[in-house]
């Protein structure tokens, strides 16, 4: 046999000389092919010298690095509670209710104020008729004293009443509402001294005497187009009057 001449342009050790192929492995099954290595994605280079393109961490524990707080989870920001009017857990009253909630309780003190009017004034004039010397001092101190006892009563009247009651006076009572708070809790002595002493009586009572009456009026109308019903005094105290 005669051998194969050699390419003249390429010998055996010639760098340029392709690599010869592997054998390829044939499975026998139609369709196949060998696994091939995925190609290396191309490496983005500054050209700067000692830079390395950025690296996500290399786990949970790497410095500074924490993975965020999934929603509701234990220190995760939460929403502003909403009232409980606004989650539906009561219905709001309306406006002539209030009102009408407003006169029974006023006539009720009205008619305390004359009771304790007659019960002091019995008193103190058996001193003006026994002596006119003294009984008009002793109707004077009569009037002081009735002036301070019925305001007493006036005050201590609706919250001595709501904190028995959750919220309740004999004119709400009639009218089936009553007062809550808006985070739900009940209506204690001290927050009912808040919102009908500190915040009706003297606050708006002192701005009702700088605006000729203007601050009380616009108290009383406010739940008139208010979304909750919510006079001025309720937006200061954060209560809201509801059906019982």
């Amino acid at each position: 046999m005669s051998e194969r001449p050699n390419d003249p342009g390429m010998t055996s050790g010639d760098p340029l000389a392709p690599e010869p192929a592997a054998p390829r492995q044939d499975s026998g099954l139609p369709g196949y092919e060998p696994d091939r290595p995925e190609p290396a994605a191309p490496r983005h280079d500054s050209g700067l010298p000692g830079y390395e393109p950025d690296r996500p961490p290399a786990g949970p524990s790497a410095a500074g690095y924490t993975s965020p707080a999934p929603p509701g989870a234990f220190g995760a920001p939460s929403h502003a509670a909403q009232s409980v009017v606004a989650t539906g857990q009561y219905q709001l009253a309306g406006w002539w209710s209030r009102v009408g909630a407003t006169l029974i309780d006023g006539l009720i003190i009205s008619v305390g104020a004359l009771l304790i009017m007659a019960i002091f004034g019995s008193v103190f004039s058996v001193g003006f008729f026994a002596s006119e010397e003294t009984g008009i001092a002793a109707l004077v101190f009569g009037l002081l004293l009735s002036v301070v006892a019925i305001a007493i009563v006036a005050l201590l009247y609706a919250p001595l009443m709501m904190d028995r009651t959750n919220g309740k006076t004999l004119g709400r009572m009639a009218m089936g509402i009553r007062v809550v708070r808006a985070n739900g809790q009940p209506m204690t002595f001290g927050w009912a001294m808040l919102r009908e002493v500190a915040v009706k009586a003297l606050l708006f009572g002192v701005a009702g005497s700088l605006t000729v009456g203007l601050a009380n009026l616009a108290d009383i109308l406010w739940p008139l187009w208010d979304d909750e019903n919510r006079a001025l005094h309720d937006f200061l105290v954060d209560t809201r009057t509801v059906r019982d």
